[in-house]
C-alpha cells in the first residue's frame, strides 16, 4: 500500500485530494485546512464527492481507517496513498491545523 509521510503529503487542489476519514467530533476538534472530510463509514455513500483523476491521500486518526479507505478505493481504481501516522504525527510536525470549535485546534 503506497504510504506517504505528512511532510510529503502536497497542498490539497485541483489534483490532490486530502481525504479525512475521521469522525464528526474529531474533525470537528483539528484537522488540516483543505481536507475534505468524509467519516469512514460514509466513503461508499459519498463515493461522487471524490474525482477520480486526483491524487488522493487518506488520513485518519494514527493510520487504521485510512488503511480500510485506502484498499478499498484503490480496488475502485483510485489513485491513493495512506498517510503515515495520521493526524497525530500531522500535529507532531507542526502542521496548520483548523478547528470548527472556538478553540485552538488539537488532535487528541
Amino acid at each position: 500500500m503506497p504510504t506517504v509521510s505528512v511532510d510529503l503529503v502536497p497542498e490539497p487542489g485541483d489534483e490532490v485530494v486530502l481525504l479525512d476519514v475521521r469522525e464528526d467530533d474529531e474533525w470537528e476538534l483539528g484537522h488540516a485546512p483543505g481536507a475534505l472530510h468524509v467519516p469512514l463509514a460514509d466513503v461508499p455513500a459519498r463515493i461522487e464527492e471524490l474525482d477520480p483523476d486526483a491524487e488522493i491521500y487518506v488520513i485518519c486518526r494514527q493510520g487504521g481507517r485510512s488503511l480500510g479507505a485506502v484498499e478499498y478505493l484503490a480496488r475502485l481504481g483510485y489513485d491513493t496513498f495512506q498517510v503515515a501516522g495520521g493526524m497525530v504525527a500531522w500535529q507532531k510536525h507542526g502542521l496548520p491545523l483548523v478547528s470548527e470549535r472556538d478553540e485552538p485546534a488539537k488532535i487528541y
